[in-house]
This record gives C-alpha cells, structure tokens and sequence, in this order.
C-alpha cells in the first residue's frame, strides 16, 4: 500500500486504553435497523428532504445548517447539526461521504490507500481496525461514521461501536451504519445525501448505478440453469468459505446461481478439501483477500493446486475457476458497484 508522507500523525493513547480509562458503561448494541427510514429534519424546508424507504433523499437541497435526525444500522437515534468536520472510520464511507458532497476533516488509514481520499487535507485516525480515538476527538468533528459491524477483524477485541460512550461524552454525534450489499450501501447513501442535500449526487451515485446493475443481471442471469457455485476467499493461511451473507455470495445469488455454503453450512466453519470435492460446483469464485492478485492466486495453489481430487472436479478440469479482484469484491466498491456483477456474471458464464 502505498504511504503517504503527508499525513497528520497525532500522538494519542490507543483507543482500547482510552476506552478503558472513560469508566463509562457501554450500551448493548440495539437491533439492525434500516437507516433513513426514520428520518427529520428541525425545519419544515428540511423535512422535505426526509429519506423514504428505499433510503434516498426525495426532495431539493436542505439547509446545510438545520439539524438532521435519522436512525443508524444500530437503532440509534443519531442528529447531526453540522457537517463541516466530518471523520469516517471506514474507507468506503470516506467516500461515500464524498460521492455525497460531503469533506472530510479524518478518516481511517484505508481512505488513503483504497479510495484515493486527499492526506493532504484530510488528516488519518489509525485503521479502521485500531482507531486512535484521541486523535478523532482533537480534529474536533461535528460527524463521525462508523461500522456497526464486528467481523473479527479487531483482534484487540475492541470494535468501533465500543467507541460510542467515549465519543458522546465528548459531544460528538456518531452513526453506525451495516454496508455488504448495494441495498445497504443504497440506504446508508439516501442518509448522506439527505444531510448534505445532493439529491443529484444520490440519483448519480445511487440511483444510476442502481439501474446499471439491473443491465448487468439482465444480461449475466443465470437463473434459469441456477449453477452451483463455491466461492472461497484466499488467505495466507488457507481458503475461506464464503456464503450468500457476504458481498460477492450476494451478487451471485443475485444472478441466479446457488450457493453451495449455502446448501452444506458445515464448509463454513472448517474448510475441507474432501467436502468442497464432494459438491463438485459448477463454478469456483476465489476472492483476493489482498491487494496483489498474484498473491491471493499463490494461496489458493498452495493450498489446491497439487491436490488430485480438487484437480478432478468439473469446474476445475473445465476453466470454470475464477480469480475476483479485491478492488471490486474485498473492498466496497460504491459507485462502482455494477461493474463487481458484470465481472461476477462473466465468470458464471465461461
């Protein structure tokens, strides 16, 4: 990943000290619910911006300067009443942020190297993994977004949303928001672009590419043969089973095919070389859980590569194996978020 000199390094405690040292109980995590569908606004002109359903922004430009009232992917009430100084915890809301209207005063490490977000003016908060809070609290932001998902990722065992007591003891609003799917990222967007009153921005980021991926299905359905498919992710340490509950499990079930972690759970928790055989898919998706392709396509051989039986199956012997770029199935993709069901659809159609 490529480093970038400029960056603002602030000095802080580490959050899980900082976190530690507040005293402060944290509240249980409330039930998922669906941003933007309770939305306000403080003014009769800003209500009318109020997120439907569907999550999008309905109306003209709000008053950047009127408060906004929506709930989070946690079931949090969350108002925010400015956005000049905004943090984003995650690259992919960075810049959703962005692809809203909106700046940024902070963002986590991956903003940089993923998403192309300016260091020069945007100061880095430490991974999304390991935020230091202090650093969040002294750029002084009137917004900050998190994730409400807790992956395993955070091998100190401290996730974002333990953040929020801290956060709103320094009077700083915070909102969580759940992104895998595009419906997801569709919804957490009609909230964005509610707030910084871009409904242009919603119909081009949003609603566009919403109908780009309805093409994409079109064209690449393969419901009518509904082929099985395992879709596996390439670590170091060896492949991971992915069903439909993550973003590329989605996309192909959204193109027709069936999963087959979907059908035999027990790949999930162990991955087994002697299962994998034995459902013989039709398709093999590899996900690159790295940035280098070369490098994800050098786990998945040594962990396959000079097995006979994985060798033997049909999708193997026939080219039916499928390497999937970080960029468009590890990393949210947003705006691009079409193009990650036109590769997908490709690949279920060699």
């Amino acid at each position: 990943m490529k480093q970038h000199s400029s960056r603002r390094r602030l000095l802080a405690l580490p959050l899980a000290a900082l976190l530690a040292a507040s005293l402060v109980a944290l509240p249980a995590c409330g039930s998922a619910s669906g941003a933007g569908n309770d939305v306000s606004t403080s003014t009769a002109t800003s209500a009318n911006a109020k997120s439907g359903k569907s999550g999008k922004a309905k109306s003209g430009k709000a008053e950047k300067s009127k408060a906004y009232t929506f709930t989070d992917d946690l079931g949090r009430k969350v108002t925010v009443k400015s956005h000049k100084r905004v943090v984003a915890c995650m690259g992919s809301f960075a810049d959703a942020w962005q692809l809203a209207g909106g700046t940024l005063v902070g963002a986590s490490d991956d903003a940089f190297g993923h998403y192309a977000v300016d260091s020069s003016k945007v100061s880095g908060v430490g991974r999304s993994t390991s935020l230091n809070l202090e650093s969040i609290i002294a750029l002084k932001p009137d917004f900050v977004i998190m994730t409400g998902i807790s992956d395993g990722k955070h091998t100190t065992g401290v996730s974002q949303a333990d953040a929020e007591s801290a956060l709103k003891e320094a009077g700083i609003p915070v909102a969580f928001f759940k992104v895998t799917t595009f419906d997801d990222y569709k919804r957490m967007m009609g909230v964005f672009c509610a707030i910084t009153g871009r409904d242009d921005l919603y119909k081009k980021n949003v609603t566009k590419v919403g109908e780009k991926i309805k093409s994409a299905v079109s064209t690449y359905s393969v419901k009518s043969k509904s082929p099985s498919v395992l879709i596996v992710s390439a670590f170091s340490k060896g492949l991971v089973v992915q069903n439909s509950s993550g973003m590329a499990g989605a996309i192909v079930k959204d193109l027709g095919a069936v999963n087959v972690a979907d059908e035999h759970p027990s790949l999930l928790s162990d991955f087994s070389l002697e299962a994998a055989v034995e459902a013989n898919p039709d398709y093999v998706l590899v996900l690159a859980a790295s940035d280098d392709t070369a490098t994800a396509q050098k786990y998945y051989d040594q962990v396959v590569g000079s097995n006979s039986a994985w060798q033997g199956m049909d999708a193997v012997k026939e080219g039916r194996v499928t390497m999937l770029d970080a960029a468009h199935f590890l990393y949210k993709p947003n705006a691009d978020w079409a193009e990650s069901y036109v590769l997908a659809g490709k690949a279920l159609n060699k």
